[in-house]
């Protein structure tokens, strides 16, 4: 259910802000541009989210796709150019693609997604209040935090030593010490392995199974999103199975970006 209103939230968001900018404009088909460093499989949700509320591509709305493939260098150039497209809003996708967009145009309404804290990275003046021109989500949930550790509990008793898997930035700060705090009071001891490259997404896992963690918790970040397959792949390769969902899914395996992965125990 979560997921599901996380898909429709974003596509609410931009059809709210074109009709806004438009109010005192000729009708005109409105033109979106999506600007991430992942792959196409966020901005088919949302284009198909936008499709079953009535919005034809082509017809009643044109979308101006760009991806950087996690090539940071290329959010500058990609952002620049959906202005010079004169686009009505601007979805960004993660805190780079969040960035190049709010540097790009002080003008055209920018809908921010998976960005953890929006506060810390200069983004927005608050959650209540953004100010100037950048709405959208936050995936600022420390609250969550001991919820999930207390359902990791509950699914691996056992457990004492938890190999926690984060995004290396300032913006993930709140959400790994909310972790650290919730592991304290129950008790579990928490191995951090905080990554920023795709190649060190295996070393870090690798590091996670030398030191003998009972479990896997990995904390959503738009810098995964293109690394799932590969992530799972490399956790059922050092001895983890997936147990839990929480969060959003992915449909391919049944895992999850935000959610457990105890070791194989074996009885004794």
């Amino acid at each position: 259910m979560r997921a599901k209103i996380l898909v429709y939230a974003i596509p609410a968001l931009i059809l709210t802000t074109i009709h806004l900018a438009q109010a005192q404009q000729p009708k005109k088909v409105p033109r979106i541009g999506y600007l991430t460093s992942s792959g196409r499989s966020s901005f088919e949700a949302f284009s198909k989210a936008l499709h079953q509320l009535g919005y034809v591509e082509g017809k009643s709305v044109i979308f101006e796709f760009r991806t950087t493939e996690n090539t940071a260098q290329l959010q500058p150039e990609l952002a620049a150019e959906l202005v010079q497209l004169k686009v009505d809003a601007i979805v960004a996708v993660g805190a780079g693609a969040i960035r190049a967009a709010k540097n790009a145009t002080s003008t055209i309404p920018i809908v921010m997604s998976e960005v953890n804290d929006p506060i810390v990275l200069g983004f927005v003046a608050s959650l209540a209040h953004p100010g100037g021109n950048i709405t959208g989500m936050s995936n600022l949930s420390p609250e969550l935090s001991g919820k999930r550790l207390e359902l990791l509990k509950e699914v691996v008793p056992r457990a004492s030593r938890i190999a926690v898997l984060a995004y290396r930035g300032e913006a993930m700060r709140s959400s790994i010490k909310e972790t650290e705090v919730a592991a304290q009071s129950l008790r579990l001891q928490v191995q951090l392995l905080e990554v920023k490259a795709p190649d060190e997404i295996e070393s870090a896992l690798d590091a996670a199974n030398k030191q003998r963690a009972d479990a896997l918790v990995q904390i959503q970040a738009a810098f995964f999103n293109s690394h799932q397959q590969r992530i799972i792949e490399l956790a059922a390769k050092t001895g983890y199975r997936q147990c839990s969902t929480i969060g959003r899914m992915s449909r391919r395996v049944g895992s999850c970006r935000m959610g457990t992965m105890p070791r194989k125990e074996t009885s004794v």
